[in-house]
């Protein structure tokens, strides 16, 4: 998970080129050359704050100077500043937005994420959250590093990280079970193998086949605990991961827990999550001689 910095930086600056378009118009007709600031990024309401690594090298990467007031991963109350920013004002406020969005869109996974870690956690279950590959295109980094700064599982990175036969590719080859024996002949040893699966005979199947992990698509809660129990009763529980997924959120999830799956995954927790609240808030103007 540790991008090189130069990568990183690359990326902040197509995100600014996209909203800069020819230049901030705004910025460039109000402030004066060589204006000077200092400023605090403030979360304007308590949760989970994710994205400080990243917000660290985006303002640096602009030539601003930045110190972090918070740690990613805190639990932080509503007008907490989390980011002292000092530099050229025309710059800080051409990136302020993208800047903005960034924080809020990664705090906004990291809350959610921990909010539903912590649910079942109280409920007395061991049932991990992950999220899916349902993320916002160019932004999967930061929508999984913030999964995993809320306490969830970031699943797939992206299709090379394992092998996850679906129904297409059942469809197209024939049989869960002919997809893995093809995958078993030339895959490495360092590739764990999913199905996917729509009902009970299945999964058992993909189990006896040499499955790692069986992914149970869109059962119900009753349907997903008699899965696990017929696994169980043909002593394949322990020799798979159980991960449920489809119709699951935040309501019923303490349901899906309780049927002793292993992992329950959701694509609102970053294809839905809230955008946190977070402002910029400038604290002192300097006019530098040019």
């Amino acid at each position: 998970m540790s991008v090189p910095k130069r990568i990183l930086e690359e990326k902040f600056r197509r995100f600014v080129e996209e909203d800069l378009g020819h230049g901030d118009v705004t910025t460039y007709y109000t402030i004066p050359d060589g204006t000077v600031v200092t400023a605090h990024l403030i979360a304007k309401e308590k949760g989970v704050i994710a994205g400080i690594k990243e917000a660290l090298t985006f303002v640096e990467s602009f030539g601003l100077k930045a110190n972090i007031l918070v740690e990613d991963g805190s639990k932080i109350s509503k007008k907490t500043p989390i980011l002292h920013i000092e530099g050229d004002a025309a710059t800080l406020l051409s990136i302020e937005r993208t800047l903005l969005n960034l924080l809020s869109r990664m705090s906004g996974i990291a809350t959610i994420t921990n909010q539903l870690t912590e649910k079942i956690y109280q409920a007395g279950f061991k049932t991990r959250v992950a999220s899916t590959r349902k993320t916002a295109p160019g932004l999967s980094h930061f929508d999984k590093r913030a999964v995993i700064i809320g306490g969830g599982d970031p699943h797939r990175w992206g299709l090379d990280d394992m092998i996850l036969i679906k129904d297409n590719h059942i469809a197209i080859v024939g049989s869960a079970q002919e997809a893995i024996k093809k995958v078993r002949e030339k895959i490495s040893f360092s590739k764990k193998i999913e199905v996917e699966v729509t009902n009970t005979n299945d999964a058992l199947q993909a189990a006896n086949a040499g499955a790692d992990v069986i992914m149970l698509d869109n059962f119900t809660p009753e349907q997903a605990k008699e899965a696990v129990e017929m696994l169980k009763k043909n002593q394949m529980r322990d020799k798979v991961v159980i991960e449920a997924s489809g119709g699951i959120t935040g309501q019923n999830i303490l349901e899906y827990a309780a049927t002793n799956v292993d992992i329950v995954s959701l694509g609102e927790i970053t294809h839905s999550a809230k955008a946190f609240d977070i402002s910029l808030d400038i604290i002192n103007v300097k006019k530098q001689k040019s």
